[in-house]
């Protein structure tokens, strides 16, 4: 399965276009009222982001990116699973198998990106839709927000952006949900969460992103 996911996770702010109802044309998906619907329809999610706050999607015929002008910015991908990543799932099982999928898929996009990118923890979430894997990855440099930052010595180190990802199969589709803590690059010195309590926003805010989430079932012909 080719790397899909570099263009979609790592967007920068500046190449995304601003979407609404009267100019979803350059969308591959579609709006429907206040509602996103992905160009293979595999899902449907509620629209996260406001216009009146700078609110703005950009997508490919695989992933979403939602996106304010204020610390939100969040991606979906989703992948039909080939007959090959069918075996792998049926030897392995969910939990083995999302482990080895970002490992092999997602992960070697950051790390081929941002020099030391690795992943600070991972976790199964057997009760999270179904099961699924959270991890979060520290990004050195990877921050979607630096640009925000009033001034940043020259001789300081990049800033470095956690994100929580979350992955899960459905109808045959898997699904890679990133988000990153912008907190931890704008608040600075007043910053003092621990990483416990990061983690947990995190969690939360992937939770809450799947709740919007609607997954339909394939055409009975297809299922067979």
């Amino acid at each position: 399965m080719p790397r899909l996911f570099l263009a979609a996770l790592l967007l920068v702010a500046g190449s995304m276009r601003a979407q609404s109802g009267d100019a979803a044309a350059g969308l591959a998906g579609h709006l429907e009222d206040k509602t996103y619907v992905s160009a293979s329809g595999a899902f449907r999610v509620a629209i996260p982001v406001l216009p009146e706050l700078g609110g703005r999607i950009s997508d490919t015929p695989n992933t979403v990116t939602f996106q304010d002008d204020y610390n939100f910015v969040f991606t979906i991908a989703a992948l039909p699973l080939d007959a090959t990543q069918r075996w792998e799932l049926s030897t392995r099982g969910m939990k083995d198998y999302l482990a080895y999928f970002f490992a092999n898929f997602v992960m070697p996009d950051f790390q081929d990106t941002f020099r030391g990118a690795h992943v600070e923890s991972a976790k199964f979430a057997p009760a999270v839709h179904g099961g699924s894997l959270i991890v979060y990855t520290l990004l050195p440099g990877g921050s979607m927000f630096a640009h925000k930052l009033p001034f940043v010595d020259p001789g300081a180190p990049a800033p470095e952006a956690k994100r929580g990802n979350a992955l899960l199969v459905r109808n045959g589709w898997i699904y890679i949900l990133s988000t990153e803590l912008a907190e931890r690059v704008l608040e600075r010195s007043t910053y003092r969460k621990t990483t416990d309590e990061e983690n947990e926003i995190l969690r939360q805010r992937l939770v809450a992103m799947l709740d919007k989430m609607e997954f339909p079932a394939p055409p009975a012909e297809d299922a067979k």
